[in-house]
């Protein structure tokens, strides 16, 4: 791990003055050699497919773990996204002059090595190395032991398209060995060599890294995220947005686990709701309210309102109007991604301005909580803290900045 951490730091300090055609073309070749090397990765993933099933992974994480012709098709496609994202590194994010004719420049730079520690998903591993290289940083990699195959098939691929264009041997490296101790030494950060540590996984993971970590985390710790149907929401557009919300990607951050209905529309919302919720597929675990709407909702506890299912399984509250609201998700939330289905616009600017998670959506659907969607090309990570990086992370999140100041002699008296 310490010869790891030197690499990295060697490869960051090329990285930082790579100009920007040498780290797209490094990028593109990547996608490009993950669509020819498809069959091995797909043939990976069936390996570590078989072990998950064996040791009776949850639907979810299988779901979080499998890769298709698709998915695969989506990680290049990701990485060429990333490859046409203006270059961070650089950019001139504030400038101005000052009275003693000194001209300052607040500038772009890179962060330098990225820990990142995750689980389950092997096109984190694609979407992490692409982000951290177009902004100019190296990345440690340690993924986890069910996707052990699939990340180092995947991993082969994204050397051998960055060597094709001369970019550093270890410019992305990953860690081979299961064995915990590893994570253990990059929390330490390697002796100065990691700047910046990204956990991706459950909540027992992210909890440890943030417990442990010497160095700056970028994370969130779970992703409670509610629906609220105002009483001025059109039904079709509720039922269309909290079926998708809930059920397009259940193992998903950012799929939602609690709606709530407003009690104004309840006696002609709750009910198609709650029914389109069941019909996908979904258990439905509800309030007095919900349970007498539909007799096939189970009874909440108290611990579902606070609960990340990543499952088909969902809470609904009924509550007195967008303040309700607002409170049960202050109350129990994890200020990571909230929506309001309304066409009152003055409520739903209550609820934008007054609620402090990372990602707050009107009429649309919280699974859009993505920086692919948000036009990032990929994300290294949700993130919920207020310093230096929240929402998704991608490659302007990766970066910190400097000042350069320009002068013509000048002394300070």
């Amino acid at each position: 791990m310490a010869i790891m951490g030197a690499h990295a730091r060697a490869a960051s300090a090329v990285l930082a003055n790579t100009p920007t055609k040498q780290k797209d073309a490094g990028l593109l070749c990547a996608a490009m050699v993950i669509r020819a090397n498809a069959g091995d990765i797909l043939e990976a993933n069936e390996k570590d497919m078989a072990n998950a099933r064996a040791k009776g992974l949850s639907g979810a994480m299988l779901d979080r773990l499998s890769l298709d012709d698709a998915r695969i098709e989506a990680m290049a496609k990701g990485i060429e996204a990333i490859a046409a994202l203006p270059d961070p590194v650089g950019v001139r994010i504030a400038e101005w002059d000052r009275p003693n004719g000194l001209h300052i420049e607040r500038v772009r730079t890179p962060l330098g090595t990225i820990g990142i520690i995750y689980e389950s998903r092997p096109n984190v591993t694609a979407d992490a190395a692409a982000l951290c290289l177009k902004a100019g940083n190296a990345a440690i990699l340690r993924g986890g032991s069910e996707a052990t195959y699939s990340n180092h098939a995947i991993h082969e691929a994204l050397v051998e398209g960055f060597l094709a264009s001369n970019l550093p041997e270890h410019a992305v490296q990953l860690v081979e060995t299961t064995d915990r101790a590893a994570v253990g030494e990059m929390l330490t950060g390697l002796d100065g060599a990691i700047d910046v540590i990204v956990p991706r996984g459950g909540k027992s993971l992210v909890a440890r890294v943030q417990a442990d970590a010497r160095v700056p985390v970028f994370a969130h710790l779970e992703g409670v995220c509610h629906v609220y149907v105002d009483g001025a929401a059109d039904l079709d557009m509720a039922k269309a947005i909290v079926v998708n919300a809930k059920m397009r990607r259940t193992g998903i951050c950012g799929s939602a686990e609690t709606l709530l209905v407003d009690k104004a529309c309840a006696s002609t919302h709750l009910a198609p709701l709650v029914n389109a919720l069941i019909e996908a597929g979904c258990e439905v675990r509800g309030d007095a309210a919900t349970q007498a709407a539909d007799a096939r909702v189970i009874a909440a506890i108290d611990s579902d309102w606070a609960t990340e299912y990543l499952d088909a399984i969902i809470a609904v509250h009924v509550v007195d109007g967008v303040a309700a609201a607002i409170k049960h998700i202050n109350t129990y939330g994890s200020h990571h991604t909230e929506a309001i289905v309304t066409n009152d616009q003055a409520v739903a600017d209550r609820f934008l301005n007054t609620l402090d998670s990372a990602i707050l959506l009107h009429n649309a659907s919280t699974q859009f909580a993505d920086g692919g969607e948000f036009g990032m090309g990929a994300e290294i990570g949700i993130a919920t803290g207020k310093f230096h990086a929240r929402g998704p992370v991608g490659v302007e999140q990766l970066t910190s900045f400097k000042y350069i100041v320009r002068g013509s002699g000048q002394v300070r008296p």
